[in-house]
C-alpha cells in the first residue's frame, strides 16, 4: 500500500465507508484494550483538524487530500496520543496514512538523533514494503533531511548497510531481513519510538510469528505499537495481549461495490502483448476521454510515451509531477486536447472528468479497494461507463478476488479479429482519401500526377497506391494476429487416475523442488509464494507451477538456483514451519544432501555426502 491508500474529496471517501453509518461493534479485544467506535462519513473531520505536524499537514495538502478515510479518522487522534492501537480493516481503506502521518509528526517533534531508527515498520511482502516506504516520502516532504530505509530479502546487503550506518530515521522491511540485520548488529532497537505492523495477519500466515517476536523482544518497552490487521484469528490476539500496552481498537468494514452502470471486462494477455491488445481494441471501440492506470510513477511514463509514438494523444500523472501541471494535465483531457490520461492511483486520486468513458487497469491492482476507486472514475451522475482490466496469466487469483469481493462478475472480452481491425483500418484510410478530395485543393498537384502518368506511362491507380504506401509511412491496414497467451505443459496422463512419470512440469530451466509444507498446515499458495520471494528474493517469473498436497508441496524454481538462495529457503519457515526445501525426485521419503543437488529429477539414486569427516552414499534414503 503506497500514498495511493489516502483518502480523497467527498465524491471518493464515501466509497469507503462503513456499511451502517451507527458505531461499528467491536470485535472481542486483547485484555485491556478499547474498542474505538466508528463516526459518520458526513461527520468525518478534515486533516487539519487532527494535532498533525504543520509540516506534515502542508504535504497532505499538496498531495491534494481533504477528507481522511474512516480508519484513518479514528485511528490518527489516538496515534498522536501516544495510545497503542489495533486496527482491523481491509487493504485499501488508507492504513498506511493512519500511521505515517503520526509516526512523522512525532519525528518532527523529537528533533534528536538517535542511536537505530526512530519507528520500525513490518510487512510481509518486499512489495509492501517499498511502497510503505514511498507513501512515508511523500507524506514528508516538507521534513529537512528526512530518511527512510526499505529493507527486504532478494536485495543484496550493501545498499541497506549503508542506509543503516547513515541513520535512517524510518526504517520498512519485511521480518526475515530485520532479522538478519539485528543478528549482524547493522540495525538496533534501543531507541525505537514506534513499531507498526503492517498486514499483519498476512505475516504471520507465512511463518513470522518468531520473527516478530524476536523483534518484539528488541525493541524494548518504550516504543508506541500499532498493529493492523484485515482479520483477528487467536495468533494476533497471542500478539496483542503480549506486547501491546492498553491498545484501543478500531474496526472499520469497507464497502466494496462498483456501479451498475459500469461495464466491466477482462482480458487475458501476457504482459509483453498489452500494448498491441490495447492499441487493438482502441482501433475499433469509440471511446471519449480515457483513463490508465499502472502501477509505477516510471509505467506512466513510460506507457505515455509508447501510446504516443502509436498516434494517441496521451499524457502521465503521477505523484513525481509537480501539482500545478498535474492539474494542467487533468485541464487538457477535461477540454479535450488530449484524449488518453496514464495515471497512479495516488495521482488520480479526487479526479472527476466528465468525458472519461473507459478506464482501463493496464496492471492489475492487488486489492479489490484500489480496483473500485480505479473504475469509478467513469460512469459517474448516472452516465454509464466501461472498465477494462488486463490480466496476466498468473494473476487470475487477483480476477477471482475481486469478483469475490464486488459480488460481480467480469465479462471475459474478445478481442477483435484481424478482418474487423483490417475492415476498420481500410475503412479508416478511405475516409482520410474521402476528406482530402473534399476540402483540400489538389489543383497544384493534379498537373504534376497527369505529367508523371504520360512521361513514365505508369497508370494513374498505381501512382496512388505509391503515394497512399508514402502516406501509411510502414503502417499496414492488414492486421496480424496477436500471439496467444502460453499454456503450462501439464504431464503427460494415461488412463483415469494414472499418473505419468514426473519430471520437470514447467518451462526449460526450471526443476522441482519439494516443501515440507501442505495442506495438513493449511498453506496457500501466497504464502509460499510470499516466503520464496522474501526470503530468497526470487522474482514472480522465478516460481513456476506450485502443488499443494497433505504433508507436502511441489514448486518449479530455477535449475541454476544459487546454493546461497537454497541454503536460505531451506530454513525458511510457512505457516510456522520450516519449509526444508530439496529437489524432488518423484518417490516420497527421499533424503537429499543439501549441497549435492546437481543431478536432474529423477536421477536421484544415490548421493553423496560428507559426514563427520567421512564419505557416505544414501540409497533409497537408507543409511540415515
Amino acid at each position: 500500500m503506497s500514498a495511493e491508500d489516502m483518502t480523497t474529496p467527498a465524491p471518493v471517501s464515501t466509497e469507503k465507508t462503513p456499511e451502517s453509518t451507527a458505531p461499528a461493534q467491536a470485535a472481542p479485544a486483547a485484555a485491556g484494550s478499547a474498542a474505538a467506535p466508528a463516526a459518520p462519513a458526513d461527520e468525518l473531520p478534515p486533516f487539519d483538524a487532527f494535532d498533525l505536524d504543520p509540516a506534515v499537514l502542508a504535504a497532505v495538502k499538496d498531495l491534494g487530500y481533504e477528507t481522511p478515510s474512516q480508519i484513518q479518522a479514528q485511528t490518527i487522534p489516538l496515534l498522536i496520543s501516544g495510545r497503542d492501537v489495533i486496527g482491523l480493516a481491509q487493504t485499501g481503506t488508507g492504513k498506511t496514512a493512519a500511521f505515517a502521518l503520526p509516526v512523522l509528526s512525532h519525528l518532527a517533534h523529537a528533533g534528536r538523533a538517535s542511536e537505530g531508527p526512530f519507528a520500525l515498520v513490518l510487512t510481509p511482502t518486499r512489495e509492501l514494503a517499498l511502497q510503505v516506504a514511498e507513501a512515508f516520502t511523500s507524506f514528508a516532504a516538507h521534513l529537512p533531511d528526512f530518511s527512510v530505509l526499505p529493507i527486504y530479502g532478494g536485495q543484496s546487503y550493501g545498499p541497506q548497510l549503508g542506509g543503516l550506518r547513515r541513520g535512517a530515521q524510518v526504517v520498512v522491511g519485511t521480518p526475515g531481513r530485520v532479522i538478519d540485520h539485528l543478528k549482524r548488529g547493522s540495525l538496533k532497537l534501543g531507541d525505537l519510538r514506534h513499531l507498526v505492523l503492517d498486514e499483519a495477519d498476512e505475516m504471520l500466515k507465512m511463518g513470522f510469528q518468531e520473527d516478530i517476536e524476536e523483534i518484539f523482544a528488541q525493541a524494548g518497552t518504550a516504543r508506541q505499537v500499532a498493529l493492523f490487521s484485515a482479520t483477528m484469528p487467536k495468533s494476533i490476539h497471542r500478539i496483542t495481549g503480549q506486547y501491546l500496552n492498553d491498545p484501543a481498537e478500531v474496526r472499520v468494514k469497507s464497502k466494496t461495490t462498483t456501479g451498475a452502470n459500469i461495464r466491466q471486462r477482462f482480458l487475458t494477455v501476457m504482459h509483453s502483448h498489452k500494448l498491441d491488445a490495447l492499441t487493438r481494441i482502441l482501433e475499433v471501440e469509440e471511446y471519449d476521454g480515457i483513463i490508465m492506470f499502472v502501477r509505477t510513477k516510471q509505467a506512466t511514463e513510460e506507457l505515455a510515451d509508447k501510446l504516443r509514438a502509436r498516434g494517441l494523444s496521451a499524457a502521465a500523472i503521477n505523484g513525481d509531477i509537480p501539482q500545478q501541471a498535474r492539474e494542467r494535465t487533468v485541464e487538457q483531457l477535461r477540454s479535450g486536447a488530449i484524449d488518453i490520461l496514464v495515471a497512479t492511483d495516488v495521482a488520480a486520486r479526487g479526479l472527476d472528468v466528465e468525458r472519461i468513458s473507459l478506464v482501463v487497469n493496464y496492471d492489475i491492482p492487488h486489492d479489490t479497494e484500489s480496483y473500485v476507486h480505479r473504475i469509478g472514475r467513469t460512469g459517474r451522475a448516472g452516465r454509464s461507463g466501461e472498465a477494462i482490466l488486463f490480466v496476466t496469466p498468473r494473476e487470475n487469483h487477483l480476477l477471482r478476488q475481486i469478483e469475490k469481493a464486488t459480488r460481480q462478475r467480469v465479462e471475459q472480452l474478445t478481442l477483435p479479429t484481424v478482418e474487423q481491425l483490417t475492415s476498420t483500418r481500410i475503412e479508416r484510410f478511405q475516409n482520410r482519401i474521402t476528406e482530402a478530395l473534399s476540402g483540400l485543393d489538389l489543383s497544384e498537384v493534379r498537373p504534376v500526377i497527369e505529367q508523371y502518368e504520360q512521361v513514365h506511362d505508369v497508370p494513374a491507380k498505381e501512382i496512388a497506391a505509391a503515394l497512399a504506401v508514402l502516406l501509411l509511412d510502414g503502417e499496414s491496414l492488414t492486421a496480424q494476429p496477436l500471439p496467444e497467451p502460453k499454456r503450462k505443459q501439464r504431464e503427460d496422463r494415461g488412463e483415469r487416475g494414472e499418473r505419468g512419470p514426473r519430471g520437470p512440469r514447467s518451462r526449460e530451466g526450471m526443476r522441482t523442488y519439494r516443501l515440507a509444507v501442505g495442506r495438513n498446515e493449511r498453506v496457500q499458495p501466497g504464502g509460499i509464494v510470499g516466503a520464496l520471494a522474501n526470503e530468497g528474493g526470487l522474482t514472480s517469473g522465478q516460481i513456476g507451477h506450485i502443488d499443494i498436497r497433505s504433508n507436502h508441496s511441489l514448486v518449479d524454481l530455477p535449475d541454476d538456483l544459487p546454493q546461497s538462495v537454497f541454503d536460505r529457503l531451506s530454513g525458511t519457515r510457512v505457516q510456522g514451519k520450516r519449509i526444508d526445501l530439496r529437489p524432488d525426485t518423484g518417490r516420497p521419503g527421499r533424503s537429499f544432501p543439501k549441497k549435492n543437488f546437481d543431478k536432474g529429477p529423477g536421477e536421484g539414486r544415490k548421493f553423496r555426502q560428507e559426514r563427520d569427516g567421512k564419505k557416505g552414499f544414501y540409497r533409497g534414503g537408507k543409511g540415515r
